[in-house]
C-alpha cells in the first residue's frame, strides 16, 4: 500500500520539469509587422516590440520563416561615419523591460524572399529563445515600420 503512493509521487516529480514555463511563455510580442516587398525585391525587414515579463534576463537567439531563405537578427551601427547593418547572434531581453525592433535599429532581416509581400498579407514567423523554447508569431505586412 505504501509503495503505490510513493511511486506516484516519484512519477509526478519526474514529470514536473516538462510543465515548467519556457522563455517563450514569459515574453509578449506587440505590433509584429513585416515591410511590404514589391515584385523583384529579395529582402524585407520585420519589426515588433518584445516585452520580457520575467524578472530574469533572457535572449532572442533566432527567428525562422518559410517566406525567406534566410532569416537573421540585425542591428544598425555607425561605422566610418556611415550607418551600416550588422548581423547579431542574439538580442538581449533585459528583465521586466521592452526591446523595440524598428527601422534604423534592431530588426529581423528576411533575405531571399520566396514570394511577394503585399500590404494586408501575413507572414508566419517562429521566434526562438536561449532555452530552445519557441513562439509562433503572425506578422502583418504593411508599409513603413514602427
Amino acid at each position: 500500500m505504501f509503495i503505490r503512493p510513493l511511486a506516484l509521487a516519484f512519477v509526478a516529480a519526474l514529470a514536473a520539469p516538462a510543465f515548467a514555463a519556457g522563455v517563450a511563455d514569459l515574453v509578449e510580442v506587440d505590433r509584429p509587422m513585416v515591410r511590404a516587398a514589391a515584385p523583384g525585391m529579395t529582402v524585407s525587414g520585420a519589426y515588433m516590440t518584445v516585452r520580457n515579463t520575467d524578472g530574469t534576463d533572457h535572449e532572442l537567439v533566432s527567428a525562422h520563416s518559410d517566406v525567406a531563405e534566410n532569416v537573421e537578427l540585425h542591428t544598425h551601427a555607425m561605422e566610418d561615419g556611415m550607418m551600416k547593418m550588422r548581423r547579431v547572434d542574439s538580442v538581449p531581453l533585459p528583465a521586466n523591460s521592452e526591446v523595440a525592433f524598428e527601422p534604423g535599429g534592431l530588426h529581423i532581416m528576411l533575405i531571399g524572399l520566396a514570394r511577394e509581400l503585399n500590404e494586408g498579407d501575413s507572414v508566419e514567423m517562429v521566434l526562438e529563445f536561449e532555452d530552445g523554447s519557441r513562439r509562433d508569431v503572425t506578422f502583418e505586412v504593411g508599409r513603413g515600420g514602427h
